[in-house]
């Protein structure tokens, strides 16, 4: 089973600005010409969920009028992180002893007052759970936080605890990946 993971268009944000589940929109022309490339690639008979957030929802709506084949829903478990009173504020200027506390207590600490890791990893863990249940090829319009949960998923993981242990890697904008979804137990990584 495949899971496609689409991380949207860069946002209409200036670099280093925390946006976690800030609804900013996306380029337009750079959506239109990611969803044009992906529209060329993605198989048949996909089972799509996408973000409600409009930098993904945009994304499924070119991806809607290239490949009518493929049947959308809306799922809020695949926003983004929600990072409380850190979205919208440059991250260079959050509070040093906040961000030194989140990374010594990765997994339960609330960012920004918000959600924590282990919160926004239940919650991902919740979709990959009801997609493994299905048993059908996937593709997910989606953040970067998500798809490298989804990594973690991949493995087994669905907790961490160490802030070094989160993946660094995502797709670019307006990229994808494809996983492979045959793992669908779970442990805690270190």
């Amino acid at each position: 089973m495949k899971l496609w993971l689409v991380r949207h268009a860069r946002p209409l944000l200036p670099a280093g600005v925390c946006y976690g589940a800030l609804d900013v929109p996306a380029d337009a022309q750079a959506t239109r010409t990611a969803a044009q490339s992906l529209a060329q690639v993605l198989p048949a008979n996909l089972y799509a969920l996408v973000s409600p957030l409009q930098r993904c929802a945009c994304m499924a709506d070119e991806l809607k009028a290239l490949r009518p084949d493929l049947r959308w829903e809306t799922d809020a478990r695949l926003t983004e992180m929600d990072f409380g009173r850190w979205e919208g504020q440059r991250w260079d200027v959050l509070d040093p002893t906040e961000l030194e506390n989140w990374s010594d207590n990765f997994g339960p600490y609330r960012c920004g007052g918000a959600e924590s890791v282990d919160g926004f990893m239940q919650r991902v863990g919740a979709v990959w759970d009801a997609a493994c249940t299905r048993q059908q090829d996937a593709v997910w319009v989606t953040h970067a936080g998500v798809i490298r949960a989804a990594d973690l998923l991949a493995k087994g993981i669905r907790q961490i605890a160490l802030a070094r242990s989160w993946p660094r890697d995502a797709p670019a904008w307006g990229e994808w990946k494809v996983l492979d979804m045959q793992y669908c137990g779970f442990e805690v990584a270190a």
